[in-house]
């Protein structure tokens, strides 16, 4: 990847619908040969989609939360057997396996307090494993996530 492939990445994550055209002129290419470069990138699965930046306020969604999680078991099959079960809880907007004190770290988006009790008791404590759940509300957005970071070539 050059330094013209992370301008790209750089200019899509700020503005996933710039037209080719305008993408072309910003990063002074020949419009044939940045549709080149896009289709590249995504077809190596650099670029994975394009998204719109929805307000969760939009949706109904005025609560989120970061979920921490400990399970009893630290085998393969344990963790698999739990990231199939999180995969079907509506809310749950990622899941990563950590290492630390705690086993997984997920992100949730709802409606409100009720709802997120209600993920915590019925969802999310009944999956077999887990052995102890502690949940953080998140207060308010100080960095926003705008995209990965695209470091400079070495």
């Amino acid at each position: 990847m050059d330094q013209t492939d992370r301008a790209i990445l750089v200019a899509l994550q700020r503005e996933g619908r710039m037209s080719n055209l305008a993408l072309s002129r910003q990063l002074d290419l020949s419009p044939s040969a940045m549709i080149g470069r896009v289709r590249r990138l995504e077809k190596r699965g650099a670029i994975h989609g394009y998204h719109a930046n929805v307000d969760p306020a939009a949706l109904g969604i005025h609560v989120q939360a970061l979920t921490v999680v400990k399970l009893r078991e630290h085998s393969e099959q344990a963790i698999g057997e739990f990231e199939a079960a999180v995969k079907g809880v509506v809310g749950v907007r990622a899941c990563y396996h950590v290492t630390g004190q705690f086993d997984m770290v997920m992100v949730l988006a709802l409606r409100d307090l009720a709802h997120l009790a209600q993920m915590i008791r019925v969802d999310l404590a009944r999956i077999p494993g887990v052995m102890q759940l502690e949940t953080m509300l998140i207060m308010a957005e100080s960095v926003a996530d705008e995209g990965w970071p695209v470091f400079p070539e070495q």
